[in-house]
């Protein structure tokens, strides 16, 4: 029997580095494997520019996500204005996606940071979300303003800054 298949795949364009990517994106989060890759044969090289038998896709989940990673070459660079936000229930899971996806790459700020391969990832702790829903408006502006102080999330500092009395 055939697997549901998913509506919508993200679909990542690297220069030359996709299988180094899947493989790093698979070693940091669970329940996550390597699919099918595809090789560049003689005709596709000879259009991408690609060398032939060198990989041209990798299909690949992270925690049941499907995604394809494809060496497209040069042309395209990622930006922030696409990123992927990894929800968080505790700071030991916070820490862990910032440190892994972080190294080598760049801490941005409120929770976003750039991987290695320049892909931008948000680190939040579901926490936040909820308190920045907060009906006491004051209690959310406090939050907002300690988050905005930070690099990775912290969330003793949020609910302190939550909790603070005026």
């Amino acid at each position: 029997m055939r697997k549901a298949i998913q509506r919508i795949t993200p679909f990542l364009w690297f220069d030359d580095q996709a299988e180094e990517a899947v493989n790093f994106y698979v070693s940091i989060f669970k329940n996550s494997r390597v699919g099918s890759i595809a090789r560049y044969d003689e005709e596709a090289a000879k259009a991408s520019g690609r060398p032939k038998e060198s990989v041209m896709t990798v299909a690949f989940e992270l925690d049941g996500q499907e995604f394809v990673a494809l060496n497209g070459g040069p042309l395209f660079k990622f930006t922030e204005a696409i990123s992927f936000v990894v929800n968080c229930e505790t700071q030991e899971e916070v820490d862990h996606f910032w440190e892994k996806l972080s190294a080598g790459g760049q801490e941005v700020q409120c929770g976003w940071l750039k991987d290695r391969f320049g892909v931008s990832w948000q680190i939040v702790p579901a926490v936040l979300v909820e308190m920045l829903q907060d009906k006491a408006g004051e209690k959310s502006t406090r939050v907002m303003a300690a988050m905005l102080k930070m690099k990775k999330i912290d969330i003793g500092a949020l609910k302190k800054a939550y909790e603070a009395a005026r």
